[in-house]
């Protein structure tokens, strides 16, 4: 991977960086089987310094594929196993009376939290009161932690991977809804194929010890973030984007109602601005892993599950018919067309 040397012409960091994302999926599989695309989202939301909520039953390999992630980019990892009594503190820190050896006087001195890592992943999120769940937010959305009246910047780069169970929910907080729109991504993890589970089970009841290896560092990382935003999009895809979310709403005073039937009937709240946001920043992250300098269509549709499931609200007549929030994401996705004379037109210029 180039150093932010200025060296490198585009198509060589576009190489470079083709080459990086399979060095990372190669060493990924070392430890985990299988899980391609979860694997490539959980790097798009690294890429794009955002935050990912991985949602699935236990035992699929959800914490060890988290901490194999954060080996591969060489970032410092911690686990908080979250529980109903966490307390803020256990996860920011806390201040302590130590004595000054040298003048003899008593003194504040803060000690930080397992927040204060590159790679958090927070178990079982709903498993802790909305109290803990609050101060995991001021970290998630502005990168510091408060204690004391003092603000402590976390590192740099920094991310929350949190896990949640879909199936056990005694016992547990469901997250407030604008505590899910801080993660980019709701991401699906789901059982292995048959042949997956025969590999998963044969290297775990053996002297497996996998291997990985560092590819990227904490600076590289960063090169890259910022080489996601630097991809640029054309206004008909920003356009798309736009079209897919408003269409989650019900119309404004003045707007055509252009909410499709089914959404209509399903839906009771629509996706908010920070989906858009989201939609085209993964987009781009989407493209850049795959060696392209511009975002197509395309790569907004393979990004708006994750994006959208968790930001779109399901009424009851949903659930009585048992239509999931993945369902209408299908059904949206091919009723709001690409604008192909614009799609055309882009291509023109791209050549």
């Amino acid at each position: 991977m180039p150093t932010p040397d200025g060296q490198d012409t585009p198509d060589a960091l576009l190489q470079e960086i083709a080459q990086t994302t399979a060095d990372l999926r190669e060493q990924v599989a070392q430890a985990i089987v299988g899980q391609d695309e979860v694997v490539e989202q959980l790097f798009i939301c690294l890429f794009t310094r955002s935050h990912g909520l991985l949602v699935g039953v236990p035992g699929l390999a959800k914490t060890l594929l988290v901490s194999t992630v954060a080996q591969t980019l060489s970032l410092e990892f911690n686990r908080i196993q979250f529980t109903p009594d966490l307390m803020p503190s256990d996860i920011t820190g806390t201040e302590v009376i130590e004595e000054n050896k040298s003048t003899g006087h008593r003194e504040m001195r803060f000690v930080k939290g397992p927040v204060f890592a590159n790679v958090v992943l927070a178990d079982e999120i709903n498993r802790t009161p909305p109290k803990t769940q609050a101060a995991l937010l001021e970290a998630m959305q502005e990168h510091h932690v408060t204690a004391g009246g003092m603000r402590h910047a976390l590192p740099q780069p920094f991310f929350v991977l949190a896990t949640q169970n879909p199936i056990e929910q005694e016992g547990t907080y469901p997250l407030p809804e604008a505590q899910l729109d801080r993660f980019m991504f709701n991401i699906k993890v789901g059982y292995p194929s048959e042949q997956e589970e025969l590999d998963i089970v044969k290297r775990t009841t053996a002297r497996h010890s996998p291997e990985v290896k560092p590819v990227l560092n904490a600076e590289q990382v960063m090169m890259i973030q910022d080489m996601v935003r630097d991809v640029p999009v054309a206004d008909h895809v920003v356009q798309y984007a736009l079209r897919l979310v408003r269409a989650t709403r019900f119309p404004a005073r003045g707007e055509d109602d252009q909410r499709p039937d089914f959404l209509e009937k399903y839906l009771s709240w629509g996706a908010g601005p920070r989906a858009s946001q989201n939609l085209i920043l993964a987009g781009k992250a989407h493209a850049l892993l795959r060696g392209r300098t511009h975002v197509e269509p395309e790569d907004i549709q393979q990004v708006a599950p994750p994006v959208l499931r968790h930001r779109i609200l399901t009424n009851f007549a949903a659930e009585a018919d048992g239509v999931s929030s993945d369902d209408l994401i299908d059904q949206l996705l091919g009723h709001i067309q690409i604008d192909a004379a614009s799609d055309k037109q882009a291509e023109a210029v791209l050549r």
